[in-house]
């Protein structure tokens, strides 16, 4: 819902502009005219206006594309790749994989392997909620080589084991019953 009013407001703004456009995709338009400063600070304005923001500094795109395809491949994949995260993110961008670890550690603060992993133990939170999934089969799905690893990994980020965790759910679900 929220991409269907994004690219509409993208659309409306860039058609005030007249300014020919190709695809308009999540987070990104393909604009085929030539666009000057006053239009780019006039759509940036708009955008802003709305809730979206202006990228065109070629780094920073490049920042969101890496974001995006982690997120897809944790979050919206079946299973993850069982090639290294590394071949994968390369081969989708087209980059080599060195050149955008730098990158996206310099810009952010932080590696691509963490990233990854925040994002691994952001989805083990989600399956170990809807309860559908074992930690052997959330471990598998998810690429860690042991449950132990997966669990290591889990506690290391939010502090807590993973079976504390959904016990809390639990604990918190009891008590909502009860009011």
């Amino acid at each position: 819902m929220v991409s269907i009013r994004c690219k509409m407001v993208v659309k409306a703004e860039l058609d005030k502009l007249d300014l020919l456009y190709g695809t308009i995709d999540l987070g990104e338009v393909e604009i085929k005219s030539n666009i000057t400063k006053a239009q780019r600070d006039i759509l940036r304005t708009a955008l802003l206006k709305a809730g979206l923001e202006l990228m065109d500094d070629k780094k920073a795109i490049l920042i969101e594309k890496i974001k995006k395809v982690i997120i897809e491949m944790v979050h919206y994949s079946d299973e993850l790749p069982k090639i290294k995260n590394s071949i994968y993110i390369s081969d989708k961008l087209g980059h080599d994989y060195t050149y955008l670890a730098n990158l996206f550690s310099e810009t952010t603060g932080t590696n691509i392997e963490q990233f990854i992993i925040v994002h691994k133990i952001e989805k083990v939170k989600e399956l170990l909620l809807y309860d559908e999934l074992n930690m052997t089969e959330i471990s598998y799905k998810l690429n860690y080589s042991s449950v132990a690893h997966l669990s290591n990994q889990f506690k290391k980020i939010t502090g807590l084991t993973p079976s504390y965790f959904k016990k809390l759910k639990l604990k918190r679900q009891t008590t909502l019953e009860n009011l």
